[in-house]
């Protein structure tokens, strides 16, 4: 009649109360027979609750292997809904089928979502059944077993079975954002070490850094300020009153010799071109201007340099002239030695009583001067 409905009939059980699965898939079976795909739905859910206790009891074997029982249970009942789905009751017994795909589900389960690194089938079956007979003979030897003994008991090789002990530990591995302990704030990942892309070039920072030494004051100079200091040519060439061309070639000469001294087992003498040897080398000269003496200074002023220089200033001081004027238009540069014989011609100045004027400086000279105390006149 219409308005009437149909009720799935009350499965049977057993002696021991419990449920007969294939009794009611059979009752599941006869029921679809007929029905609209919405009134299958209906059927459906109400075996699939019925067979639910059956999928926890499965889910509960596997408990205490790492995962969440709920976990397990979740799994277990997704294999269940499977074998509804899948059920034809004249391939066999529901129950039998359920079990397989049920259990089925489980071990998919903890073979392709519980590790957390990569590690081969076989040595995750391997891993499993090391677990079980640690168990086993730890049961039987009232103490934990060796290497040996679970290779004999499971007949692999102690390799193999070192192999498993060791990737084990990468079924729930530790996060590297897990807190050291106590009350620091410091993190696993901080404690990891990290590959230094600087390390293989110490050697030849080492090797550069004693080469530049090798480099005349003037060379060594504009190499820092371009490659340390970040300067442009055009800013060099000011700083050192001499053309952007000339301290590309200067910059250009510097590293070929650099580079060859680099691959050479022997550091290549420093070879100087003629005009640039003429232009480098400290020229130094004194002239009398009536009751003034004027020192002119050029080129670079180095330690072969600094002698003749103090000399030169220690005898226009001692003949007591009006004014000592040292001119330095043409000087190039100063190292450790030229500013010291500056200074002591200034010192000896001071000590006679002779004014002594330092003129005409280029700008590079100008602030070495000024570090060393030693004002210059425009």
């Amino acid at each position: 009649m219409f308005g009437q409905t149909t009720t799935t009939p009350t499965p049977p059980t057993n002696e021991r109360g419990l449920e007969d699965l294939d009794a009611a898939a059979l009752a599941y079976a006869a029921r679809i027979e007929g029905l609209p795909p919405e009134r299958r739905q209906e059927a459906r859910d109400d075996l699939v609750r019925f067979a639910l206790p059956f999928a926890g009891r499965l889910a509960r074997r596997y408990r205490g292997r790492g995962e969440p029982l709920e976990d397990l249970e979740q799994v277990a009942r997704l294999g269940l809904v499977n074998a509804v789905d899948r059920y034809d009751p004249e391939r066999g017994s529901f129950t039998a089928y359920a079990a397989i795909t049920i259990v089925g589900e489980i071990k998919r389960h903890f073979r392709d979502r519980t590790w957390g690194v990569h590690v081969p089938r076989r040595l995750r079956d391997l891993i499993l059944e090391v677990g079980q007979a640690t168990a086993t003979l730890t049961s039987e030897l009232s103490r934990a077993p060796s290497v040996a003994e679970l290779a004999e008991r499971l007949e692999t090789p102690e390799e193999e079975i070192l192999a498993a002990l060791e990737s084990a530990a990468g079924y729930s591995p530790a996060s590297l954002n897990a807190p050291v302990g106590g009350e620091s704030s410091a993190e696993f990942g901080d404690l990891v070490g990290e590959s230094d892309n600087a390390l293989e070039s110490v050697d030849d920072r080492v090797t550069v850094s004693g080469l530049l030494h090798r480099l005349p004051w003037r060379e060594r100079r504009i190499l820092a300020m371009r490659f340390y200091g970040n300067q442009t040519q055009a800013e060099i060439a000011a700083r050192f009153g001499i053309s952007q061309m000339h301290v590309s070639r200067l910059l250009s000469r510097a590293l070929t010799w650099l580079r060859q001294a680099m691959l050479a087992d022997a550091p290549p003498p420093w070879q100087n071109g003629a005009a640039e040897t003429a232009s480098a080398k400290a020229r130094i000269s004194v002239k009398q201007n009536g009751d003034r003496v004027v020192v002119e200074v050029g080129g670079e002023v180095d330690r072969a340099g600094a002698d003749q220089l103090r000399r030169a200033m220690l005898e226009a001081v001692t003949g007591q002239p009006r004014e000592v004027v040292v001119d330095l238009v043409g000087a190039g540069g100063f190292d450790a030695g030229g500013i010291a014989a500056l200074m002591a011609g200034r010192d000896a100045a001071a000590r006679t009583g002779v004014p002594l004027r330092l003129t005409r400086v280029q700008p590079a000279v100008r602030r070495s001067l000024a570090a060393a105390g030693l004002p210059a006149a425009d």
